[in-house]
Protein backbone atom coordinates (compact mmCIF):
# COMPACT_ATOMS: atom_id res chain seq x y z
CA UNK A 1 0.00 0.00 0.00
CA UNK A 2 1.40 3.36 -1.00
CA UNK A 3 0.79 6.51 1.02
CA UNK A 4 0.85 9.56 -1.23
CA UNK A 5 2.48 12.81 -0.20
CA UNK A 6 2.12 16.27 -1.69
CA UNK A 7 4.27 15.18 -4.65
CA UNK A 8 2.17 14.52 -7.76
CA UNK A 9 2.90 10.89 -8.66
CA UNK A 10 1.40 7.40 -8.52
CA UNK A 11 3.11 4.04 -8.10
CA UNK A 12 2.91 1.57 -11.00
CA UNK A 13 -0.63 0.19 -11.37
CA UNK A 14 0.76 -3.34 -11.15
CA UNK A 15 1.29 -2.66 -7.44
CA UNK A 16 -2.45 -2.39 -6.71
CA UNK A 17 -3.84 -5.03 -4.34
CA UNK A 18 -6.30 -7.75 -5.43
CA UNK A 19 -9.24 -5.34 -5.10
CA UNK A 20 -7.44 -2.68 -7.14
CA UNK A 21 -6.51 -0.34 -4.28
CA UNK A 22 -3.26 1.33 -5.29
CA UNK A 23 -2.66 4.22 -2.90
CA UNK A 24 -4.11 6.37 -0.15
CA UNK A 25 -3.77 10.09 0.41
CA UNK A 26 -2.75 12.98 -1.76
CA UNK A 27 -5.33 15.47 -2.94
CA UNK A 28 -7.91 16.04 -5.64
CA UNK A 29 -6.01 18.74 -7.50
CA UNK A 30 -6.62 18.94 -11.23
CA UNK A 31 -2.99 18.00 -11.84
CA UNK A 32 -3.24 14.82 -9.74
CA UNK A 33 -6.64 13.81 -11.14
CA UNK A 34 -5.47 14.21 -14.73
CA UNK A 35 -2.33 12.18 -14.02
CA UNK A 36 -4.48 9.50 -12.38
CA UNK A 37 -7.00 9.18 -15.19
CA UNK A 38 -4.26 9.08 -17.82
CA UNK A 39 -2.92 5.98 -16.04
CA UNK A 40 -6.27 4.27 -15.46
CA UNK A 41 -6.43 5.30 -11.79
CA UNK A 42 -9.44 6.92 -10.13
CA UNK A 43 -10.37 8.21 -6.65
CA UNK A 44 -13.17 6.50 -4.74
CA UNK A 45 -13.72 6.89 -1.03
CA UNK A 46 -16.28 7.76 1.62
CA UNK A 47 -16.53 11.32 2.88
CA UNK A 48 -14.88 10.71 6.27
CA UNK A 49 -12.12 8.46 4.90
CA UNK A 50 -8.81 9.38 3.29
CA UNK A 51 -8.72 9.58 -0.50
CA UNK A 52 -8.29 6.07 -1.92
CA UNK A 53 -6.90 5.62 -5.43
CA UNK A 54 -7.97 2.56 -7.40
CA UNK A 55 -6.88 0.73 -10.53
CA UNK A 56 -8.75 -2.57 -10.62
CA UNK A 57 -7.97 -5.26 -13.16
CA UNK A 58 -9.87 -6.02 -15.26
CA UNK A 59 -11.48 -2.67 -15.83
CA UNK A 60 -15.00 -2.11 -17.11
CA UNK A 61 -14.78 -0.47 -20.52
CA UNK A 62 -17.63 0.77 -22.68
CA UNK A 63 -17.27 0.53 -26.45
CA UNK A 64 -19.77 2.93 -28.09
CA UNK A 65 -19.84 0.96 -31.35
CA UNK A 66 -21.05 -2.09 -29.39
CA UNK A 67 -23.95 -0.29 -27.71
CA UNK A 68 -27.20 -2.26 -27.85
CA UNK A 69 -30.31 -0.14 -27.35
CA UNK A 70 -33.29 -2.15 -26.14
CA UNK A 71 -36.53 -2.02 -28.10
CA UNK A 72 -38.32 -0.24 -25.24
CA UNK A 73 -35.56 2.36 -24.93
CA UNK A 74 -35.57 2.92 -28.70
CA UNK A 75 -39.31 3.59 -28.48
CA UNK A 76 -38.70 6.23 -25.78
CA UNK A 77 -35.99 7.84 -27.92
CA UNK A 78 -38.25 7.83 -30.98
CA UNK A 79 -40.97 9.71 -29.07
CA UNK A 80 -38.54 12.66 -28.82
CA UNK A 81 -39.69 13.59 -25.33
CA UNK A 82 -36.13 14.32 -24.26
CA UNK A 83 -33.62 16.80 -25.57
CA UNK A 84 -30.01 15.63 -25.38
CA UNK A 85 -27.31 18.17 -24.58
CA UNK A 86 -23.60 18.13 -23.79
CA UNK A 87 -22.18 20.40 -21.06
CA UNK A 88 -25.36 22.45 -20.77
CA UNK A 89 -25.27 22.58 -16.96
CA UNK A 90 -22.40 20.52 -15.56
CA UNK A 91 -22.74 21.82 -12.00
CA UNK A 92 -26.45 20.96 -11.83
CA UNK A 93 -25.78 17.48 -13.19
CA UNK A 94 -23.06 16.67 -10.66
CA UNK A 95 -25.13 18.17 -7.84
CA UNK A 96 -28.12 16.03 -8.81
CA UNK A 97 -25.88 12.94 -9.04
CA UNK A 98 -24.55 13.76 -5.58
CA UNK A 99 -28.05 14.08 -4.12
CA UNK A 100 -29.78 11.11 -5.76
CA UNK A 101 -31.07 8.38 -3.44
CA UNK A 102 -29.42 5.01 -4.05
CA UNK A 103 -31.34 2.04 -2.67
CA UNK A 104 -29.38 0.04 -0.12
CA UNK A 105 -26.61 2.62 0.20
CA UNK A 106 -25.97 5.42 2.63
CA UNK A 107 -24.75 8.72 1.32
CA UNK A 108 -22.85 9.19 -1.90
CA UNK A 109 -19.32 8.82 -3.20
CA UNK A 110 -19.57 12.36 -4.57
CA UNK A 111 -18.41 14.35 -1.57
CA UNK A 112 -18.34 18.15 -1.64
CA UNK A 113 -14.56 17.90 -2.13
CA UNK A 114 -15.01 15.51 -5.07
CA UNK A 115 -17.72 17.70 -6.59
CA UNK A 116 -15.51 20.80 -6.39
CA UNK A 117 -12.63 18.90 -8.02
CA UNK A 118 -14.76 17.77 -10.96
CA UNK A 119 -16.26 21.23 -11.41
CA UNK A 120 -12.68 22.50 -11.67
CA UNK A 121 -11.87 19.80 -14.26
CA UNK A 122 -14.96 20.88 -16.19
CA UNK A 123 -13.86 24.53 -16.14
CA UNK A 124 -10.49 23.38 -17.49
CA UNK A 125 -12.24 21.49 -20.31
CA UNK A 126 -11.61 17.94 -19.06
CA UNK A 127 -14.86 16.83 -17.37
CA UNK A 128 -18.08 16.76 -19.36
CA UNK A 129 -21.76 16.07 -18.84
CA UNK A 130 -24.17 14.30 -21.18
CA UNK A 131 -27.68 15.39 -20.29
CA UNK A 132 -31.25 14.44 -21.13
CA UNK A 133 -33.80 17.22 -20.54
Amino acid sequence: MHILSEAIYFPPIEEADEEGLLAIGGDLSAERLLLAYRQGIFPWYSEDDPICWWSPHPRFVLFPNELKVSKSMQQVINRKIFEFRINNNFEAVITNCQNIYRSGQQGTWISDEMKAAYIQLHKLGYAHSAEAW
